[in-house]
Order: structure tokens, then C-alpha cells, then sequence
């Protein structure tokens, strides 16, 4: 099963996104938990501002990496996501 294309992602409100300049990566902050991100988890996650639905994520990401398999992956990605209750 992968994410509705008409779902709009975001992060839920305890929920953070940021960049540590120190170490030059980026984390996602929650309640007594901080998570690393590569750059490719960082750029779909910056995407999901609850505006884009996971339609116009995977194609924007399509546009800024074609022929990576953004189409499959991209909708997982976003459904662990949600499942570990980060997204709403």
C-alpha cells in the first residue's frame, strides 16, 4: 500500500525539521527523540508543507532527479513515515 496521491503531508505540530550547521546535516526533531536525515529523506520532507499532495511531491522530485524511481519510492518513504505518526 503507498500514500493516496491526494494526501497533503506535513509534519505533525511536535514535530521539527532543521539543520545542524555543526555537523552539517539535517534532523528531524520530536519529543525526546532526534532522528538524522540523508539529503534525499530531508528534500521530500521539505516538500510536505500540507499544501502539496504526494502527486505534486513526486513530481517536483521527478523534475529535480529524472530517472531515479521517485514515483515508487517517494509514496513508501512518505507511508513510514506517517506509520512511525511523524506526518499527519
Amino acid at each position: 500500500m503507498t500514500a493516496a496521491q491526494d494526501w497533503r503531508p506535513a509534519l505533525r505540530p511536535a514535530v521539527m525539521l532543521r539543520h545542524d550547521p555543526v555537523r552539517d546535516t539535517d534532523l528531524l526533531v520530536l519529543p525526546e527523540r532526534v532522528v538524522v536525515l540523508n539529503a534525499q529523506a530531508a528534500a521530500v520532507l521539505r516538500l510536505c508543507d500540507g499544501v502539496r499532495g504526494v502527486a505534486a511531491i513526486v513530481a517536483e522530485l521527478a523534475d529535480r532527479h529524472p530517472g531515479a524511481p521517485v514515483g515508487a519510492e517517494v509514496p513508501r518513504f512518505l507511508d513510514r513515515i506517517r506509520a512511525e505518526g511523524w506526518l499527519r
